[in-house]
């Protein structure tokens, strides 16, 4: 089974995210500082978009009552706002009421992020 959604990034979702979480580093947040780094650009912060998988856990693939185990998180390539991003859950496996998700966010054909989720469901014993 595999589950995919695409999310536009929006220039209000980074910086909510700064916002709320306090990660102010310019890379994310200012065009002048982001032009003189490697990128050239403002780039998204990892954890906003690994926040898309948690949404696609909790709303649709295993879906209502998991819980988060253990997520393995690479960052590959940059993610800019406005991009469309596609979000992936995979099952690799499921024992009793463990999931093993394989985790990818891509745009077009370039991996973003890529790993691995231990995802518990209670809900979804058999």
């Amino acid at each position: 089974m595999r589950i995919s959604e695409n999310i536009k990034i929006t220039k209000n979702m980074v910086v909510d995210f700064s916002n709320l979480t306090g990660d102010k580093n310019p890379i994310h947040l200012d065009d002048d500082y982001a032009k003189k780094t490697i990128f050239g650009r403002t780039i998204v912060h990892g954890m906003l978009l690994s926040g898309f998988i948690s949404k696609i856990i909790a709303e649709k693939y295993p879906g209502e009552g998991s819980i988060y185990l253990k997520q393995i998180l690479n960052f590959k390539n940059p993610c800019f706002v406005d991009d469309v991003i596609s979000v992936n859950v995979e099952l690799k496996e499921k024992i009793q009421n463990k999931f093993y998700l394989k985790t990818t966010i891509l745009r077009d054909d370039v991996v973003i992020i890529d790993g691995d989720a231990i995802v518990l469901n209670q809900n979804k014993i058999n």
